[in-house]
């Protein structure tokens, strides 16, 4: 299984042939995040926008998945229908060892199929199966028919969209297993325009295991240190949802629509109120003994004399921020109720929670009217909300086909696009600084997990722009590493630089393992020029002024201070994209 090169199949989805290629490289960027950029230079079209045929959905994995705990997610790497440019997104649950199990290093996905499809991929397999009759089907409801299509568990994993992914929402995401989601950037509306409505790969085949005492030993030391030491507790406990109250007390948590950076009724949705009362179980992705994914529960009647249903709904701290605390809802059941409405629709919780947070405020402003919203929208009303997912994810009206494509579309034609809480895409959950808001604003993911500046600003109360880019610099290339491994993040206080060169070493990839230094920054090269070369400018990038006005633990934000970063990281940014600055 140890091999130099990558085995990659392509199928292109017109013919529904399959193609397996060895490429080489494995020595200069991994896999997956640096696999992810490798193929799209390789295969993606840049004189073409996102939703041409040709254009390819990329799924890649680690040299490290399958041999060591939390090496459990997948990159999914295309086009993105947010800004015509390359994204990355990234997703836990079983796809990761399904890729393994069928030994193949990455999937690459170009054409678009005849009819709405569903393919099969295995190391013996490769279907592609008509299923007009899932197109229109919620999340859930495709979900149960394709378990029923594809027999099998464990090693099998269904990667599927809903209507917003049909409908080319900017905003949809690739549900992974039900409980995990390739979120960002839409990568949901790149299947939808291949007129795939879901993804089955059958990890039908095995792999051998090192022999010898080294891996063992190496093995169980990382197994020690996620299963026995405090360092993982945190995420198995409360999980991220801990990250409420500590927001709300440190007032960096945004709420309605980042008019307020803490709100007296958010006992209502911290990790500890839904631990005592929502939660049911703990799950976890393939090969993590960690079990960090909460899963509470909503509960209907759905008819007189009693009769109830209930469903499983798993939960996050950014989903309770976007679509809690930012929609003003401060109830833990009703945020898992609009929580299960954003899910069946296939939508990126985050993006919906946000775009209709600025469409409550407009319409408190009067810049768009209840004709257009078709519901009333107000802060605190989750079951309108409700409503509107579903207008969203559908693209019902003009308003709603806008807003899906991009809160700032919507704010450049209505008005408030001083609210519009967008850094780059809809904003993650951290009010807490000038570090967070560039380096969500002009990150290459536009992602909180693209560089940790939330932590950054609780250690460092100095503005200093010099220092900030160089954090921005090494934290990235840092996580670059483990994302071309592909590590969960939240494992990156485990898996130092000097255990990750043991556990790369005792499998067998030594030249691997000898300079993770230079691994890091040839993945994060190759990363912005993928990105550079699709037409971003990061100078171009604009933060609006709601964000200037936020006020937190630190004080207020400094508007100097602000821009002076934003033009230090985008010089930056061009420079490691190998660009001389603009």
């Amino acid at each position: 299984m140890i091999r130099d090169h990558f085995r990659v199949l392509r199928v292109d989805l017109a013919s529904g042939r399959g193609e397996l290629l060895e490429l080489e490289g494995r020595n200069e960027v991994a896999g997956g995040s640096g696999l992810a950029a490798l193929l799209f230079e390789r295969f993606a079209r840049l004189d073409r926008p996102w939703d041409d045929p040709e254009q390819p959905l990329i799924f890649a994995i680690g040299p490290l998945t399958g041999y060591f705990p939390l090496m459990s997610k997948t990159v999914c790497a295309f086009r993105s229908p947010y800004h015509d440019q390359y994204a990355e997104s990234h997703a836990g649950g079983r796809s990761a060892l399904a890729l393994r199990f069928a030994d193949l290093d990455a999937l690459v996905l170009t054409g678009r199929a005849a009819c709405p499809s569903c393919l099969l991929v295995g190391s013996r397999q490769l279907e592609l199966r008509d299923a007009h009759y899932l197109w229109g089907s919620d999340v859930l409801t495709a979900g149960k028919a394709l378990r029923r299509m594809f027999r099998g568990s464990g090693h099998r994993s269904i990667l599927r969209i809903g209507p917003a992914g049909e409908n080319r929402s900017a905003m949809a995401c690739i549900n992974a297993d039900t409980y995990r989601h390739f979120g960002r950037l839409g990568g949901g509306a790149v299947m939808g325009a291949k007129n795939v409505k879901a993804l089955c790969l059958v990890g039908d085949a095995s792999f051998p295991l090192p022999e010898g005492r080294a891996y063992t030993q190496v093995f169980d030391e990382v197994h020690r240190q996620v299963t026995a030491t405090e360092m993982m507790r945190k995420y198995h406990n409360l999980g991220t949802p801990a990250n409420v109250a500590v927001l709300n007390g440190l007032r960096a948590l945004p709420c309605r629509n980042l008019q307020q950076t803490s709100d007296p009724q958010v006992e209502g949705i911290t990790g500890e109120r839904f631990a005592d009362a929502a939660l049911l179980r703990n799950s976890a992705c393939s090969g993590c003994p960690v079990g960090c994914i909460h899963v509470g529960f909503v509960r209907e009647k759905f008819m007189a004399d009693n009769r109830y249903l209930f469903r499983q709904v798993a939960y996050d701290f950014e989903p309770i921020f976007s679509i809690g605390s930012m929609l003003g809802v401060f109830d833990a059941f009703a945020v898992l109720g609009l929580l299960d409405a954003v899910e069946r629709m296939g939508l990126d919780v985050m993006s919906a929670g946000v775009a209709l947070a600025w469409a409550t405020e407009a319409t408190e402003k009067d810049l768009v009217a209840e004709a257009e919203t078709a519901v009333g929208l107000r802060f605190g009303d989750a079951e309108t909300y409700k409503a509107a997912v579903a207008h969203l994810a559908r693209g019902t009206n003009d308003f709603y086909r806008l807003l899906a494509s991009g809160t700032r579309n919507a704010a450049a034609r209505y008005g408030g696009d001083d609210f519009a809480c967008v850094l780059g895409q809809e904003m993650a959950g951290y009010a807490s600084g000038e570090v967070f808001f560039v380096g969500q604003a002009l990150g290459l993911r536009h992602s909180h997990l693209d560089v940790g500046g939330y932590t950054y600003e609780e250690k460092h109360p100095e503005r200093d722009a010099g220092a900030a880019v160089a954090f921005y610099e090494a934290d990235e290339r840092e996580r670059a590493v483990l994302t071309s491994m592909v590590a969960c993040l939240f494992a990156r206080g485990v898996y130092t630089a000097t255990l990750l060169a043991e556990c790369l070493r005792c499998v067998g990839y030594e030249a691997l393992a000898q300079d993770l230094g230079a691994l890091g920054r040839e993945v994060q090269k190759r990363r912005w020029r993928a990105r550079l070369a699709t037409g971003y400018q990061p100078e171009a990038v604009t933060i609006p002024k709601r964000f200037a006005e936020v006020e937190n633990w630190k004080g207020g934000i400094d508007p100097g201070f602000l821009s002076q970063l934003q033009a230090a990281y985008a010089r930056r940014i061009r420079e490691l994209g190998g660009q001389a600055p603009a």
